[in-house]
Parts: C-alpha cells; structure tokens; sequence
C-alpha cells in the first residue's frame, strides 16, 4: 500500500512485486510504503521507508522499517543479548557518540517531514533516538537506509551482525 496524496505522499519505485514480497517477510501487507529504501543484492527488499502517517490516519513514527527476515532475526537476537543497555549507557559516558547520535536523529526526523508533518509525532524519531537505544531494527534499517556513517549505532549492530547478516550478500 502507499501513502495518501493527503498526506503528501506520493508513490515511487514501489512495484506489485516489491508489495508482494514485502507481504511474504512480513506475513501481512505492508502498511504505507513509500518506497524501498535498501535492496538486497538480489533486489529484493530490505527495508522500506513509510508514511508519517497511515492510511487509516494512524500516526507512524517508524520511517525506515527493517524487512528482510533474515536481517530481523539477526538483530533479534543481538537485541537479546543486552547490547541495547550497553549501547545505552555508553550515550551518557561518550559525549561524542551522543552527538553522533543526535544528528542521526535530526536526518531521521528530515527524512520524515520530507514525507509529510504530522503533529502528534513531531520531534519523535524511532529506535530510542536521540537519548536512549530502544530498537536496534529501527537504528539498522536508518543505517541501511542512509549508509555508512549516518546512524552510529546502526552501523554498530550491521557490525556486529555481520557473521550472521550482510548486506552484501543474500540470504534470501
């Protein structure tokens, strides 16, 4: 599904296909896809990037929504080892991964409003951001999203999934 043109959302680069598949990871249809913001290497999605706000008008802060199963496994089970609580408290002892962070929540919240404002969420971003980490999905989908060296955290989990999880090759 796409965004409402009340939204100001148009619909770009997202297929029947690329709906159909996104159906398939996530064992539903896909709410208020936008576009796929990253592809697996065999072109299949990887993440998508959403609506502010559903077509039901329900608010959704979750710009850049990690889809690939593999990818959400691996970083299920780096979420279970406690990383988020280190990751955490690092951001209160490391004033330069903190500013780091912040500006990675400034391009998530300028990513949103490229895509429509929507007031009941306004200076929220997702994952945590900018203080705490709350979902390494949401912070691995801004890094796959955005690349290297936007979303410090991200990269850091793509890092330390990487024996499991790629990018670079599929595992589709």
């Amino acid at each position: 599904m796409t965004a409402s043109e009340s939204d100001g959302v148009t619909p770009s680069g997202v297929s029947a296909a690329d709906l159909d598949v996104l159906a398939e990871q996530l064992g539903r249809p896909a709410r208020g896809v936008v576009s796929v913001a990253a592809r697996c290497v065999c072109g299949r999605p990887t993440v998508v990037r959403t609506a502010p706000r559903l077509e039901d008008g329900t608010p959704f802060p979750t710009t850049y929504y990690l889809t690939s199963p593999g990818a959400v496994a691996a970083v299920s089970t780096l979420e279970a080892s406690g990383v988020m609580r280190e990751m955490s408290e690092r951001l209160t002892q490391d004033p330069e991964l903190a500013a780091d962070y912040a500006r990675a929540h400034e391009h998530y919240l300028a990513q949103r409003a490229e895509l429509g404002e929507v007031p009941e969420i306004d200076g929220i971003s997702a994952g945590g951001m900018p203080t705490r980490v709350k979902c390494l999905h949401v912070l691995v989908a801004h890094s796959l999203a955005a690349g290297p060296g936007v979303n410090p955290l991200g990269d850091e989990a793509l890092a330390l999934i990487a024996d499991v999880w790629r990018p670079d090759r599929c595992t589709c």
